[in-house]
């Protein structure tokens, strides 16, 4: 398994999944270059898979990850915090030797990405 979702994530991608038009999608989890630190998170419904993706089924969810994202993923859990601001999903990943200081970019000891001006 290349990443973990909580009941708590996985609750709220299946109410969230349940509002597409397709159900047939399933959700992507990837790593691109960007953000102060080099490399930032995304997570979407798609409905598109080439063969060198990573596809499984965590929680009741079919989750895919790209063959590059996948190498800086492994070990990642994701989860859904509930506060009276409201709620978003949090991801840890172990891999990450550095985040810049609002937490939504990242680095790893292989992969700096494409740090871009703050």
């Amino acid at each position: 398994m290349i990443v973990e979702i909580t009941e708590a994530a996985a609750s709220r991608i299946k109410e969230m999944l349940a509002d597409e038009e397709d159900q047939n999608q399933f959700l992507r989890v990837a790593v691109k270059g960007g953000g102060c630190t080099g490399l930032t998170y995304g997570m979407g419904f798609d409905s598109d898979i080439i063969e060198s993706d990573h596809d499984e089924t965590i929680e009741g969810i079919r989750v895919v990850v790209d063959e590059e994202s996948a190498k800086v993923l492994s070990g990642t859990v994701i989860d859904f915090k509930q506060n009276m601001m409201g709620g978003g999903f949090t991801i840890t990943n172990p891999n990450a030797i550095a985040s810049c200081g609002c937490g939504t970019s990242f680095k790893t000891a292989t992969n700096a990405g494409s740090p871009e001006e703050c």
